[in-house]
Parts: structure tokens; C-alpha cells; sequence
């Protein structure tokens, strides 16, 4: 009978040994918490395509933030959700808009929590467009000049990072430039460089009612089929000042986030976004899988292909599960 001289199991064999050899660890630190803001006087109003989030109420974001605190995980990023909607997203550069107000408010109260926020326009425009419709087709220079407007009233109210997502060409030289002028230079950008048009969106846009009215967003979001356009979108915000580099989603995509991994040399974050964590969750509730094992192996996963940060809405219950 053969006997193996080489025996990879040796180093298998017991926890202790595992935990001592392991090549990957995920950390609290590695998490950012999405987390959806209105003006509604109902505190907490739950968002039944994706079981345990909700949109929060200010006064609800900022206990979110203060337990956020206190398990350790290091950011969270704001997605807002106006009380009136407009052509061109008004609400999104208004400073006593939704989040403006968000951000003054979980400054005011809880400290040591990056604050993030998304700057786009389909959670604030009446038509669920990413910018400014002319002829049924998202204006990509007219959006440009909106953007950066956006970003600095975000950073003005106190935003520590500011994340575009809306993937419209030259979104970050446009935001950087305008943050720099208004003196506001030390505000990093984490860019959406990498966005596909997924259909693992859907309870995100059921979160902040943001679905198109008409058409859909392939023009500017990427084709799920493209790796190399990956790198050459990431390669332009890398040009024009990004400080960090996202890939969106994060499962379906390891090969594009270990590509932009190997190809740049800025922090790359991945979004485990609202349909990885709603098939999860389903399937756990139906009790088909075992959602603390799943959800630490995907996650785990997410960070053997590259990704530095996730933005995870199971953010809060891995960072219980691993204290």
C-alpha cells in the first residue's frame, strides 16, 4: 500500500493548527455598514426585502451609529432617502437636505465612526435616473458639475469620505477638483470605479425607491460580461484622483476584484450588496443553509480575492459573531 511522504493534512488537523496557518482573516475592521436615512416620523420602517434593515429615522441613525460604535466596526456609509423628490435630485446638495442633516446629527453625537456617504441621484431624482435626463438619457457632463456640488455639501456637513457611485466618466476628477477648490482637500474619495448593471440590485432600489421610471441604467453602468473595460475604468479614476477603488457587487465578481487587486495600488473595497444578503437571508430563514457559516465563508471569500474593506449589510452580525 502507498504511504504518502508529503501529508497536507498535518497542518488541518485541529483548530489550534488551522487558526495558526490560515492565509486569510476577516476582521471587524474590514467592515463598512450601509445604513438608509429619511425624513419620516415612523422611527424605524422595515424594508422586507431585506430582513433586518430598515430605513432609520435621523434620530434612529444616530443610535445605529452609536451601537455601530460599539461593536467595533469603523465606518458606515449613508444612503438618503428625501422627502421630495425632483428633475435633478435637489435634495442631494441642499444643506439642510436629508443627509446633510444625518451627518450633522450623528456628528453632534457620536464620535470615532467614519462617516461616509454615497453621491448619486437615483435615491433623490422623480424619474430614478442617476442624473440629469436630456431626451430620455442621462447627461453626462450636466450630471458632472451636480456631482461635485453634491460632494462638497456632503463634506461641508461633516462627511469624513465621499463615495460616487454613479458611474458617469470623469465623476471623480469632477468631485476632486471641486472639494479642492472649496478647501476641502483632505476629504478621500472612495470611487465606485467598478459598477455593473446587476440584477442583485433589486432590494436596494425597494430600500430607497429607486427604480427607473423608464429605461434602464446599461448606459452608464457596466456590462456584467467586461473585465478589461474593469481595469481601464478603474485605471481613469486612479488618473483623476480616486484614493480608493470599489468593485459593486462583490459574489459574482472575485475575478474582477482580485484583477483591480493586481493592477492598482490603492485599498479596494468590495459591496456585498442588497441581493447577495437577501438570498442569504432567505435561505437561512427557510432554514436551508446556516447563515452565520455561509455568510463568514462568502465574506472571507470577498477578502481572499483582494477586497481591503466590504460594505456588507450583515456588517453587524459578523462583527458579533467574531468578538
Amino acid at each position: 500500500m502507498y504511504k504518502p511522504y508529503t501529508r497536507p493534512r498535518r497542518l488541518r488537523g485541529s483548530n489550534e493548527m488551522r487558526r495558526m496557518v490560515r492565509e486569510t482573516n476577516l476582521s471587524v475592521d474590514d467592515l463598512i455598514y450601509p445604513l438608509f436615512v429619511t425624513r419620516q416620523t415612523t422611527p424605524r420602517k422595515p424594508i422586507l426585502s431585506m430582513p433586518g434593515q430598515n430605513q432609520l429615522s435621523i434620530d434612529e441613525l444616530v443610535k445605529e451609529a452609536a451601537l455601530v460604535k460599539t461593536l467595533g466596526i469603523p465606518a458606515i456609509i449613508l444612503f438618503g432617502i428625501p422627502q421630495d423628490k425632483d428633475a435633478v435630485g435637489s435634495d442631494s446638495f441642499d444643506d439642510n437636505g436629508v443627509i446633510q442633516t444625518a451627518i450633522r446629527a450623528v456628528k453632534e453625537t457620536v464620535s470615532d465612526v467614519m462617516l461616509i456617504t454615497d453621491v448619486c441621484f437615483c435615491e433623490y431624482t422623480d424619474h430614478g435616473h442617476c442624473g440629469v435626463i436630456k431626451d430620455e438619457y442621462v447627461d453626462n457632463d450636466q450630471t458632472l458639475s451636480l456631482l461635485a456640488k453634491q460632494a462638497i455639501s456632503h463634506a461641508q456637513a461633516g462627511a469624513d469620505m465621499i463615495a460616487p457611485s454613479g458611474m458617469m466618466d470623469g465623476m471623480v476628477g469632477a468631485i476632486r477638483n471641486g472639494l479642492d477648490d472649496a478647501e476641502l482637500e483632505k476629504t478621500p474619495i472612495l470611487s465606485y470605479a467598478v459598477k455593473y448593471a446587476s440584477a442583485f440590485y433589486g432590494p436596494f432600489r425597494d430600500a430607497v425607491d429607486s427604480a427607473p421610471k423608464f429605461g434602464d441604467r446599461r448606459t452608464h453602468q457596466m456590462d456584467p460580461a467586461n473585465v478589461r473595460e474593469a481595469i481601464k475604468e478603474a485605471a481613469l479614476d486612479v488618473e483623476e484622483g480616486a484614493d480608493l477603488l470599489m468593485v459593486k457587487p462583490a459574489l459574482s465578481y472575485m475575478d474582477v476584484i482580485a484583477g483591480v487587486k493586481e493592477n492598482f495600488d490603492l485599498p479596494v473595497a468590495a459591496y456585498n450588496v442588497s441581493g447577495e444578503y437577501a438570498m442569504v437571508k432567505a435561505a437561512a430563514q427557510n432554514g436551508w443553509i446556516d447563515e452565520k457559516s455561509v455568510t463568514l465563508e462568502i465574506l472571507t471569500s470577498l477578502k481572499r480575492a483582494g477586497a481591503d474593506l466590504i460594505l456588507t449589510y450583515h456588517a453587524k452580525d459578523v462583527a458579533k459573531w467574531l468578538a
